[in-house]
């Protein structure tokens, strides 16, 4: 189906992005990235789109993961256009020989990718429209409602009571039984992850969004909202985006705080670089993704553009590599997706045992936590975050979820790793808690 493109020049205002959020909440199903390209810290490579948001559905594939890529292969097939949507982490179970027996109270599937009616994208201070044809009629009508609405203000403050589905005496020993592993050679890194909850959680959403937008400005953020269920994610990472024949992955492992004294937080930050436990873990983790590229990459071609690089955030600075490829035209795009999922700054090297410790030690089915929100383009590039610093929230069970991690390796102090994990924490609790009511 032919979409109809429109471009509107700089009178839009600058509160129309958060308009047109709030106006899209009469659909089921809104996809919202931002890339805060404007006032990031540090300026992301290969960033296009300052945001873009996908609403109304035209047709979608929503399943479980059990033969879950071949389907969307298929529906990709159907429906060469534009389709927004994310990859869940237990989506390892059509890769490999695995299972997630764990609970899981938000409930999204494992796939889940629609073809929108509209979508808007900011650029370079212009807002264009793809509308489907049939659609197309109702451009002014949309632009005239959104620009008419008032700019959403946040909640009022409300202490949620936020609790730790593993409490810390539990942790330490969960990281050391994870450390007898890599001392007995069965595992070299894991990323290990621990749940924050909040039962009984009446948020806004849209404020909690823009409350974590505000305090982050991450280059991946995104709003997604499929009926009663909810991410609200100012991630810092991208998975893997095609452009052209060229295919960019750029892992995260390495975390400092920040401080507001300049000469402290360029100490913290070199710090950072030259810290030998971060610089290996980054590194291990960049193996295992030249490993997974090379299954579809021009011979010879996969190349590591930056080694634990330095980037700052508003909250944190961290060490993230880039590691490029060519493709060329035969190789599908889903197949490029699958040989590099999970993503390894998710989960460890080696990624399959990786994965079993995983299962074993953490007390939450991951879900949509450390999978990928995206989108693929009719021409076959694709851009996907890596699903961290989230909140996820089902409205209809009033239950608030985030989960933060760090990556355990034989360097590692198990008091250090549980201190990583309070401060990649403190932020989305200061918002939860500011965007209930």
């Amino acid at each position: 189906m032919k979409r109809i493109a429109r471009t509107i020049p700089d009178r839009i205002s600058g509160d129309f992005k958060l308009k047109a959020l709030q106006w899209s909440q009469q659909f089921d199903e809104v996809f919202f990235l931002e890339s805060n390209k404007e006032s990031q810290v540090s300026k992301q490579k290969y960033t296009e789109v300052d945001a873009i948001l996908a609403i109304g559905t035209q047709a979608k594939i929503s399943i479980d993961f059990e033969n879950a890529f071949e389907q969307l292969k298929d529906f990709r097939n159907q429906h060469n256009d534009f389709l927004f949507g994310f990859f869940s982490y237990d989506l390892k179970n059509d890769i490999e020989a695995l299972s997630s027996g764990l609970d899981d109270e938000i409930g999204f599937p494992d796939l889940y990718f629609f073809q929108p009616k509209k979508i808007m994208s900011w650029k370079n201070g212009k807002l264009e429209l793809l509308y489907l044809e049939r659609y197309a009629a109702q451009m002014d009508a949309d632009i005239e409602a959104i620009q008419s609405l008032s700019v959403p203000q946040q909640s009022n403050s409300n202490n949620l009571n936020i609790r730790a589905k593993i409490e810390k005496q539990s942790y330490f020993k969960k990281v050391s039984h994870i450390l007898d592993h890599i001392h007995r050679g069965d595992i070299y890194e894991v990323n290990f992850c621990q749940e924050f909850y909040a039962k009984d959680a009446l948020i806004d959403p849209i404020s909690v969004y823009q409350s974590l937008n505000t305090i982050s400005e991450a280059p991946f953020a995104s709003f997604v909202k499929i009926e009663d269920k909810y991410l609200l994610c100012s991630s810092p990472e991208r998975f893997v985006k095609k452009q052209g024949d060229k295919v960019i992955v750029q892992p995260i492992k390495g975390t400092a705080r920040r401080v507001e004294d300049q000469n402290e937080d360029d100490l913290l930050a070199k710090g950072l670089s030259d810290d030998p436990k971060e610089r290996a873990e980054n590194i291990m983790i960049v193996d295992l993704i030249r490993n997974d590229l090379s299954k579809n990459a021009v011979k010879g071609s996969v190349f590591v553009e930056e080694l634990c690089k330095v980037y700052s955030f508003k909250q944190v600075h961290q060490l993230i590599s880039t590691i490029v490829c060519e493709v060329d035209s035969i190789s599908n795009e889903i197949d490029i997706i699958k040989d590099l999922f999970p993503m390894g700054s998710m989960t460890g090297a080696p990624k399959i045992s990786a994965m079993k410790i995983i299962e074993e030690e953490e007390e939450t089915k991951r879900g949509l936590y450390s999978g990928a929100v995206g989108y693929f383009s009719p021409v076959g590039d694709f851009d996907f975050n890596v699903v961290i610093r989230s909140i996820l929230y089902n409205a209809s069970k009033n239950y608030a979820s985030f989960s933060v991690g760090s990556a355990i390796t034989s360097l590692s102090i198990i008091e250090n790793e549980y201190e990583e994990c309070l401060l990649k924490a403190k932020a989305l609790q200061q918002v939860l808690r500011s965007g209930s009511s």
